[in-house]
């Protein structure tokens, strides 16, 4: 079915994206009845996923008011919204606390903001507080920042995070919980050891009863030989359930990459071959900025289909260099070693779907159309781009 669709685009499996989503749902209720797991929007703010994902039963987590109001526009309740990020606007941020959203304070000044709302709603209001702690110290080597540390957050060795706790009590206004995400490059299950480690030291030393400890995200999701979701939560669990404080406390977990990133191809073309002195090119007409917004990356996973779906092995002379459609000369993929490649060919690049459509820029060719895969049926979830689109997406009154 997929070989009249016209490249590029891409391609949702929602087999593989449900079975995730499922995965995770599961290990998390095996521990907490009412675990709470909230969709990153930012991971892929792609709308029909995000209706996907909550028709699933996954909460809205949102970092910003413009992510924040389409979970509105989109139908989320506000107790089913999670609000976290360090850049609320005033009006979202007051929306969500007197409405009953769970709102993680990150930054002062919206401490200062919860001076203008009159008579916060004790049995309604969930406020957490957002935890900046040195992961370095507990995971040397396996933090993203180094000892530079993460910037969000209030900072428990410097005693922000006290100074916070205080103002709240201060202000008569309950502390419902604390978020402890924190980015990483490994994903090990010491990243969240040394999560739960400081949340118990943190609820002792200051003796917090809270609502919600969470979690945050940036799991491993379906990746052979690294942990699981139940691998995860079953090291937490075996922390916070030996806690007196955190007796009753619900746990909140936010994924994106472990359950988007490996349910989407990016499928491109052969549409040129040339050969000059010193290499061999290939033109796709697909963008390494589609995939690789950031163009970081050392490696892809992908598969070559000719036009009868069957993979070719024939060999070469001279590695074929893969290149995008910009005219970027750094708009290159990867080199092709020992692989045949013709006109018309498909490159499939494989396990795309996290933090590429939402970063993909709008530079020569505007976005891409995006197909979705329910059992056999293929169906447009996102049509691409036109001129005309984009003069509408332009289009402003005078000022």
């Amino acid at each position: 079915m997929c070989e009249n669709l016209k490249t590029p685009y891409f391609l949702l499996h929602t087999k593989i994206v449900d079975g995730l989503v499922e995965s995770i749902q599961n290990a998390v209720r095996e521990y907490w009845k009412d675990g709470i797991v909230g969709y990153s929007f930012k991971t892929n703010n792609l709308p029909w996923i995000i209706s996907h994902m909550k028709e699933k039963g996954l909460w809205a987590e949102v970092v910003s008011s413009d992510e924040y109001n389409l979970a509105r526009e989109l139908g989320y309740s506000y107790d089913k919204i999670v609000f976290n990020g360090p850049a609320k606007e005033k009006k979202e941020f007051i929306d969500a606390v007197t409405n009953g959203a769970v709102v993680n304070i990150d930054s002062k000044r919206e401490l200062d903001w919860l001076h203008e709302i009159e008579n916060i709603d004790k049995n309604r209001s969930k406020i957490g507080l957002r935890v900046n702690f040195c992961l370095e110290d507990f995971c040397p080597g396996e933090s993203q920042c180094g000892i530079d540390d993460g910037r969000f957050g209030f900072s428990y060795e410097k005693g922000e995070l006290l100074e916070a706790i205080n103002f709240l009590r201060n202000n008569n206004i309950t502390l419902s919980g604390l978020h402890l995400h924190c980015s990483s490059k490994t994903r090990s299950l010491n990243i969240y050891k040394a999560i739960c480690d400081i949340t118990v030291k943190i609820v002792r030393k200051y003796n917090l009863s809270l609502e919600y400890i969470d979690i945050g995200g940036g799991f491993f999701g379906g990746v052979i030989g690294k942990p699981d979701f139940k691998e995860y939560m079953s090291l937490i669990y075996s922390i916070f359930s030996k806690e007196k404080y955190l007796d009753n406390t619900n746990i909140i977990v936010e994924p994106g990459m472990s359950i988007i990133g490996a349910g989407i191809d990016y499928v491109t073309s052969v549409i040129d071959i040339k050969t000059t002195k010193n290499s061999n090119f290939v033109l796709l007409d697909g963008s390494r900025i589609h995939i690789d917004p950031l163009m970081r990356k050392k490696s892809y996973s992908y598969h070559i289909d000719n036009l009868d779906g069957n993979i070719k092995r024939g060999k070469v002379n001279k590695d074929q260099i893969l290149c995008g459609f910009t005219c970027m000369e750094g708009d290159r993929f990867f080199k092709l070693k020992n692989e045949q490649i013709n006109l018309g060919d498909k490159i499939v690049f494989e396990k795309v779907g996290a933090y590429t459509m939402g970063l993909s820029p709008q530079f020569i060719e505007f976005y891409p159309a995006v197909f979705a895969k329910i059992d056999s049926q293929i169906i447009l979830i996102r049509k691409k781009h036109t001129a005309k689109d984009f003069l509408l997406s332009e289009k402003c009154d005078n000022i």
